[in-house]
């Protein structure tokens, strides 16, 4: 007894008695022959009946098994087989699906017949030899064309039995080509060449049968599509929709294979040999709209979505599917999407690599990339401009069509309008465009928004790696600074990070905002200073040094302190006596961020200790810090004492956050 019978024989047959054998629903598989079981194999759920049936067997058959449903999913072609099973499940009271083949997206410059005699009629009236792939059983019926046996190469199944009938046509040797399918789009162009075939006669075979693929390899070589029409005009379920049909009937549970694959640039011929095959046998293809129509073919199911969310619904709502690709652009690994389909589909997903920008681009620029800075802008914040000072080469996706001249401007801005930028727009596209200029010559550029960049700097000079730029390579006015010893240590204690959002309040000339902008390249720092004459020399630092993450802030804390956004990290340099309530407002914003506040006079350091003392600080110390520098008098050196000063830290209070009363 079996739940399911599909007649099956064809490969969507196949598919889905495969399908229900998986999911333990027991089928039994009818098959014509032998060959035809030949996909299939027998387990406890999957039986096989193997032989050809007229509509009585069907019926005795059917009233034996006594399935609850009965699949019709035989080949398309087979009009009198599928008119015995429909008639037998009529007879028999059983319920009849169709399983119909998809058909494949039909070309304009094809010829369309309505049976075998008409092709043979065409194809009378040309000159051109053929590559005929209608099969074996009506191989006879073009004989009747003029010189067929010279004209014509037949493609047929590697059987003896088939190839003793194409030889009693008179077709052998280099006219008869026994071959198992399927076929690619490249062996069948590669055939139409050998045999320079000016037609391709086939039938519409649909996704399963190769169709599309013998439809391009004939507009590639220039070979008329000859395409005999299907005998009946069929309504059923597509393979997809029968499985969505069995999933529901059946309360199926199952757990799809899916796989992230990266594309590559997005041509084809960038994709992996791997990716191909993981696409290929795909039974839906997702992501968004020009990553997904690289990868699919015509007759595919897509669902065009680049949200991991959407994504993630899409697929659970969706059970009939088996084998899913998510096509992601470029490599899985490199600024890619799969790290957020991670978190909502699951680890249990395969993940294949594919070429990134950076490898493709920089071969075709010339220029290795294992020592270049790389990073990204698209969508996300990066501070190039100090990486471009300090690094000979950084490669940046892009991301806007505006970016290169943004940058470029920047990049004048900051005194290195001689840097090379290398840009790569439409990779791996016909309309691939790759040039290098200087970043002065690019101020107005107008590109694509499928851009990257590699940045050459000559002239780049590392920084320090730690703290303690010397103090004579600011530009320095009469506005008050921070000294390298005391700039140093404070650095030291705020512990800063790459990501870190700082605050200097009371910058000065901008010593620390810099080290700080220095420190965390990929993050922010904001200078607040209301003098204007030290906010002008912060301004002339801030290009000196590159620092294109730091923000001048003319005003007075907290007042200027409000509109910012939330710091992880704050220097208090000079608090024009305000230091209680910039401290409250500090922990406003930010309960966590971690303070290290500068006192000279000991009335800042009395402030200081009580605010402290407030808000009972789990993390807190006071240094001191005495520093002598020598000075040369004639021929001896004496040591001159810098005014002392008091280094306080301190993070996580302990109270609650309550009004201070001023």
């Amino acid at each position: 007894m079996s739940d399911v019978i599909v007649f099956a024989g064809t490969t969507e047959g196949c598919e889905i008695s495969s399908f229900l054998a998986a999911h333990k629903v027991s089928v039994l598989a009818c098959v014509a022959t032998e060959y035809g079981s030949k996909s299939l194999e027998e387990s406890i759920y999957l039986k096989i009946h193997t032989g050809r049936l007229d509509r009585e067997q069907m019926e005795e058959l059917l009233e034996k098994e006594k399935p609850v449903l009965v699949l019709d999913a035989t080949h398309p072609y087979a009009a009198e087989v599928t008119e015995n099973i429909r008639g037998a499940c009529q007879h028999t009271g059983l319920p009849y699906e169709r399983v119909l083949r998809e058909g494949g997206a039909h070309q304009n410059e094809a010829v369309y017949v309505a049976d075998t005699e008409e092709a043979v009629s065409y194809l009378s009236g040309t000159k051109g030899n053929i590559l005929l792939t209608t099969g074996s059983k009506e191989l006879g019926k073009f004989t009747e064309l003029p010189e067929a046996k010279e004209r014509i190469y037949a493609r047929v199944l590697s059987l003896p039995s088939v190839m003793e009938t194409c030889k009693s046509y008179g077709f052998e040797g280099k006219h008869l080509i026994g071959m198992q399918g399927p076929f690619s789009m490249e062996l069948n162009a590669a055939m139409l060449r050998q045999y320079d075939c000016k037609y391709l006669v086939t039938k519409d075979t649909g996704k399963a049968g190769g169709f599309q693929e013998k439809i391009d390899a004939s507009l590639c070589c220039g070979a008329i599509p000859v395409i005999i029409g299907r005998p009946l005009k069929e309504t059923g379920l597509s393979v997809t929709e029968c499985k969505q049909m069995l999933a529901e009937r059946f309360s199926l549970e199952r757990k799809p294979h899916i796989t992230l694959l990266g594309i590559g640039m997005g041509n084809e011929k960038t994709l992996t040999i791997q990716g191909k095959q993981a696409a290929r046998e795909a039974d839906l293809i997702i992501g968004a709209r020009r990553m997904a129509d690289a990868i699919r073919t015509p007759s595919q199911d897509v669902f065009y979505e680049y949200r991991s969310q959407e994504i993630g619904n899409y697929i659970r709502s969706h059970p009939e599917y088996e084998k899913i690709v998510v096509a992601l652009s470029g490599d899985v690994g490199f600024y890619s999407g799969a790290k957020k389909l991670l978190d909502v589909l699951g680890p249990d997903v395969e993940l294949i690599c594919g070429i990134s920008s950076v490898v493709y681009f920089m071969s075709k620029i010339g220029l290795s990339w294992e020592d270049a800075r790389i990073t990204s802008v698209h969508g996300k914040a990066a501070n190039l401009i100090s990486m471009v000072k300090q690094e000979k080469k950084v490669f940046s996706i892009l991301g806007t069509g505006t970016k290169v001249a943004e940058l470029a401007k920047k990049l004048v801005e900051y005194h290195m309008g001689e840097v090379l930028l290398y840009v790569g727009e439409n990779l791996s596209y016909e309309n691939e465009q790759i040039f290098g200029k200087k970043a002065e010559e690019l101020t107005g550029y107008q590109g694509d928004a499928l851009s990257v960049v590699c940045i050459y700097n000559e002239n780049a000079s590392p920084y320090l790696t730690t703290h303690g730029i010397c103090d004579e390579e600011f530009i320095r006015g009469k506005a008050p600074m921070t000294k390298e010893e005391v700039r140093c240590i404070s650095l030291s204690k705020l512990r800063l990070t790459q990501n870190s959002v700082c605050y200097d309040v009371g910058a000065g000339t901008g010593s620390v905002s810099v080290e700080m902008a220095l420190r965390a390249d990929q993050g922010q720092v904001f200078a607040i200073e209301k003098k204007e004459e030290a906010a002008a020399l912060l301004a002339e630092n801030k290009i000196k040094f590159a620092a294109d993450n730091l923000e001048i802030i003319k005003g007075e804390a907290p007042e200027a302190l409000r509109p910012l956004p939330a710091p992880t990290h704050a220097f208090i340099g000079g608090s024009s006596g305000n230091l209680k309530e910039i401290v409250k407002l500090l922990l406003e914003k930010n309960p966590q961020v971690r303070m290290v506040i500068n006192c000279i006079t000991l009335e800042t350091i009395s402030e200081a200790l009580g605010v402290m003392k407030e808000y009972d600080f789990a993390e807190h110390e006071v240094v001191q810090l005495s520093a002598s520098r020598s000075k040369e008098i004639g021929r001896y050196h004496l040591m001159m004492g810098e005014n002392p000063i008091y280094i306080i830290t301190c993070q996580h209070p302990r109270q609650k956050l309550k009004e201070v009363s001023l």
